[in-house]
């Protein structure tokens, strides 16, 4: 989110809504010299109960701090949504809250070490965060039109995508680089596989391990949280005999792309048109894959009935590409052509991704070990599943196309509006118009529609030419300027 002070009480209007305006003054009259965020939150209402965030009774956040289970929260919100924001910058930022809240007051008991504020973090609990995150995809779902649901039903997203972190000792033990790197000359990197909602883009829930962890196995460790007439779209990475039985039992339904080797082994049972719809059965595989215990595997039924559907995808100036999938939603009136549109739109999963990784900066996570790594990354969760909550508001409140609404705009529309909010302290009726003129803004802030656009995977402007790190830094001993002396440039080599 990038916000300057996201702990401010300003802020908590603009995302959660305002009280009455008696209400308001009636807190405002009250409000001891040093601010309590926890009675802020609940008066301006919020997405998920604020006693998650207050004093515990026992443990290690029983005690009365100056970093606080709320103060330390939205601080650690604020600095993995903000590029670059550093733990030095972080309790400046608190301490410039701590100031604005007690004007007359001295606040000279604030050191400006991190220590303290790095030992918070570690404290934050990590169940605290995963309530958060359920309750704002709960009131992400919940609010969800049901005329936006296919045929009725949820659609969910499946995919995987691959984060690094930085090369600690502590990181590498749990999540080791490639092996086909050289020590010291990568970074721990971990793979994580993501559901998320079609109709409301919420990321619902994640599972992560180390790279050795396949994606597929990630997975299967979220089959539990599925519910009971979802649609589950995924690519032929996650399309298996094992999964369909499995989710199937579990009362839901697919649409994968089938694999080419699942393709063969059907055979005859195939027409060799470029497009068809049979239904037949998918038989359980002769061996046993790796995956599956002995019992499991016995278990499972000899086949299951699903229905198979090709299409052509024709496009001006590319090859045509042939498209099969296979799903156990063998009623007629979900026609292919449905298929094939809820297919094409697997590809958003790829844009959230994008979202999160590159916008929100998750692409490389900052901390130095793995617990606390793992707070960062279900932070950038939370904080992404926070601007969502926001842009449903918007489309909620002018009527919008959520689906069209841009999360960048968002994204800087709540930053500069959570600032103006900030400087219009005591006036409730301006923040009260700042907030419509906000939601007014991200709702009219379409995407263009562009059909057919190609966007490769390439970048133009060109690095630096600095020398390549081909073993530990440690090692490289002193190296010549960037421009002389590249002995480890294949061009320069050759020459």
């Amino acid at each position: 989110m990038g916000l300057v002070t996201p702990f401010f009480k300003s802020f908590h209007p603009l995302l959660f809504g305002k009280p009455p305006v008696s209400a308001f003054k009636r807190a405002m009259a009250n409000l001891p010299k040093v601010g309590s965020l926890a009675e802020l939150r609940q008066l301006f209402g919020s997405y998920f109960p604020a006693a998650l965030l207050a004093k515990k009774p026992s443990g290690e956040n029983r005690a009365n701090r100056i970093f606080s289970l709320e103060v330390t929260f939205w601080a650690f919100l604020d600095q993995v949504s903000s590029p670059g924001c550093s733990c030095r910058e972080t309790v400046r930022k608190i301490m410039a809250w701590r100031r604005f809240q007690n004007r007359r007051g001295k606040t000279g008991d604030m050191s400006g070490n991190t220590s303290a504020y790095c030992q918070a973090r570690a404290r934050l609990p990590l169940d605290t965060i995963k309530d958060i995150h359920a309750h704002l995809v709960d009131r992400l779902v919940r609010n969800m039109p049901s005329k936006d649901l296919w045929h009725g039903r949820a659609v969910k997203l499946v995919d995987g995508t691959g984060i690094s972190m930085p090369d600690t000792p502590r990181n590498q033990a749990v999540y080791p680089q490639s092996s086909s790197q050289k020590l010291g000359c990568g970074f721990p990197a971990m793979n994580l596989v993501g559901i998320f909602c079609l109709t409301s883009g919420a990321l619902l829930k994640v599972a992560y391990g180390d790279r050795r962890t396949h994606e597929t196995m990630l997975f299967k460790s979220l089959w539990h949280t599925l519910e009971r007439g979802d649609v589950i779209v995924a690519d032929r990475g996650y399309c298996s005999f094992g999964a369909i039985v499995n989710l199937v039992a579990r009362g839901a339904d697919v649409v994968m792309r089938l694999p080419a080797k699942a393709i063969r082994s059907l055979g005859a049972k195939l027409p060799r048109s470029e497009s068809f719809e049979v239904l037949t059965l998918l038989h359980k595989p002769c061996g046993r894959p790796l995956t599956i215990s002995s019992e499991d595997f016995a278990a499972m039924p000899n086949g299951v009935p699903v229905r198979v559907v090709r299409y052509s995808l024709s496009r001006h100036g590319f090859r045509t590409q042939s498209v099969t999938l296979v799903t156990t939603l063998l009623d007629p009136a979900v026609t292919p052509e449905d298929l094939a549109a809820i297919y094409f739109r697997r590809w958003e999963i790829e844009l959230h991704f994008r979202e999160i990784k590159t916008l929100l900066k998750m692409d490389a996570l900052r901390c130095l070990s793995p617990k606390m790594i793992e707070r960062e990354l279900l932070l950038h969760v939370v904080s992404y599943n926070l601007i969502r909550c926001v842009m449903q508001k918007a489309a909620l409140s002018h009527g919008s196309d959520l689906d069209r609404l841009s999360f960048k705009g968002c994204l800087d529309t709540v930053r500069h509006f959570a600032n103006a909010a900030h400087a219009a302290e005591r006036r409730p009726r301006t923040i009260d118009a700042l907030i419509e003129e906000m939601l007014l803004a991200i709702a009219k802030d379409y995407i263009p529609r562009r059909p057919g656009r190609s966007e490769p995977r390439a970048i133009k402007r060109r690095p630096k030419n600095f020398h390549f790190l081909t073993k530990p830094r440690h090692e490289m001993g002193n190296l010549p300027h960037r421009n002389k002396g590249r002995s480890n440039d294949p061009k320069s080599a050759r020459s």
